[in-house]
């Protein structure tokens, strides 16, 4: 008996140190359409690397615009995913550090860049160019939105049109499609998001894209979006300061194998992820503008 007594005692204690629970990563994301869509779309990513980083487990954390750089200085995420502006950001001020980039799937196309449209509603007869919108009213997603502002500004400042001197009045609406909706109910006169909002938005029914009218059209090859801006490149992931080399260098590695037909990439709606790109035009932009860590 004593014999039984003391396997069952083994046992507990092999059990006890074979559960010692692995390291958990946070990745923080930016919940541009709120936490629940980024929990679909993300989730799968983080199993993704739970399955391929065998002792290790992460877990994905939602981040509004606001609760970004908080999380990265007080050290709440390992790892993020945020627009390549406030990367640079994070970069700048926190030490961060971009380990791989996103390769966006729009249309049966890769793409590894991105921009912004500047718009107005169709029948705007007197708004036909950047120059037109002076004195009229303007709406953007937010302040720290690459795509959906930024990307717009500098190329109203490029066109020497000042917002803050020039609009009649400069609002945000918070969400890309915001935006897109003022302007289509005749809230303000003109607006921008981040490239393949409309097209999105015009494929889930909710706009006809013929509504609109874009200002300031450009045709970069091989890009199948409407767009008024230069391109720049697609959201990085990046690692904060104190995460380790080792464990970012895994995830890097791993991430960069997932195929499209993954579960991880058609949750995401993307094709992948690629070594980092070069940064160094995002924040030529932001001293430009004094946004972002040059604010």
């Amino acid at each position: 008996m004593k014999k039984f007594y003391l396997y069952l005692f083994s046992c507990a204690l092999l059990l006890m140190f074979s559960s010692v629970p692995a390291d958990e990563y946070k990745i923080g994301v930016l919940a541009k359409n709120g936490a629940t869509k980024a929990l679909k779309k993300w989730s799968a990513t983080a199993d993704f690397l739970t399955t391929q980083l065998s002792g290790d487990s992460f877990k994905i954390v939602p981040l509004d615009f606001d609760d970004v750089f908080p999380a990265i200085e007080g050290n709440k995420v390992d790892f993020f995913l945020v627009n390549s502006s406030m990367y640079i950001t994070a970069k700048v001020k926190y030490d961060a550090n971009a380990i791989t980039t996103m390769i966006n799937s729009r249309q049966g196309k890769s793409l590894k860049s991105f921009g912004g449209v500047i718009f107005t509603y169709v029948d705007r007869d007197d708004i036909n160019s950047l120059a037109d919108i002076k004195g009229k009213s303007f709406m953007a997603v937010k302040n720290s939105s690459f795509g959906g502002w930024q990307m717009a500004y500098k190329e109203l400042l490029d066109n020497n049109i000042d917002p803050k001197k020039d609009f009649a009045s400069l609002n945000f609406g918070g969400k890309h499609d915001n935006v897109v909706l003022a302007i289509q109910n005749g809230e303000v006169d003109a607006g921008t998001v981040r490239t393949d909002t409309l097209e999105r938005m015009m494929a889930s029914g909710d706009i006809d894209l013929s509504e609109f009218k874009i200002i300031a059209q450009k045709k970069p090859a091989g890009f199948p979006f409407v767009v008024s801006t230069s391109l720049y490149p697609e959201w990085p992931l990046a690692k904060t300061a104190v995460t380790d080399d080792a464990i970012a260098q895994k995830v890097a590695l791993a991430l960069k194998t997932i195929k499209a037909d993954q579960k991880a990439a058609k949750q995401a709606k993307i094709v992948g992820w690629s070594d980092p790109l070069d940064y160094s035009e995002v924040e030529t932009l932001q001293e430009l503008l004094s946004v972002g860590a040059f604010q």
